[in-house]
């Protein structure tokens, strides 16, 4: 009787959705594969590429519901969690935050003016970043691509998939990438 009730118990558990991370002082998310850094872009895509991951941004705000919806329902989905974890330094940034940030360029300013600097207007917003970032290059021109908005599991991790094996390279544009997958996910 014990073990039906230890099976029902287990059973139960791994139906109940995963939780969202939780939220730190800034009110923003804060998953365990975030990164804490000083938020220096040359240095976090120098770790980044020693830690062999690429860099990721994710620009967030407080009590953003968008937010709040890829924590609670599509980060936590194990194939987009491992794919985060294995292949991504993640940064977060606060839209509306006052913390300093140095650009690839060198300029430095808090993380609110450096969202009106790179066109950062809507949360969650994830910037990619390839593994060499030119000279005097700001984080706009360097980006592989900025994705605003919440999305779903499939869409997401097409994303996470695409930047991680370089499609971007091939030419082919993330929609038709992502209509391609999602027609064949085989």
């Amino acid at each position: 009787m014990t073990r039906i009730f230890a099976t029902i118990a287990t059973l139960i558990a791994l139906a109940l959705p995963v939780s969202a991370a939780e939220l730190g002082d800034d009110g923003l998310h804060k998953p365990t594969w975030l990164r804490d850094t000083f938020k220096d872009l040359r240095e976090d895509l120098h770790e980044a590429n020693t830690d062999g991951k690429r860099l990721l941004v994710i620009w967030e705000q407080r009590g953003c519901i968008y937010c709040t919806k890829m924590h609670e329902e599509v980060f936590p989905d194990p194939k987009i969690d491992a794919l985060i974890r294995d292949t991504y330094f993640v940064v977060q940034m606060n839209l509306f935050g006052d913390v300093e940030v140095a650009d690839f360029d060198g300029t430095v300013l808090p993380e609110k003016e450096m969202a009106q600097r790179w066109g950062v207007v809507f949360t969650p917003t994830m910037m990619f970043f390839p593994e060499e970032v030119e000279d005097g290059k700001t984080a706009q021109q360097a980006a592989i691509v900025s994705m605003p908005g919440a999305f779903g599991k499939g869409t997401t991790a097409a994303l996470l998939t695409w930047v991680k094996d370089k499609e971007y390279l091939t030419g082919e544009h993330f929609q038709k990438y992502l209509a391609r997958t999602m027609a064949d996910p085989g």
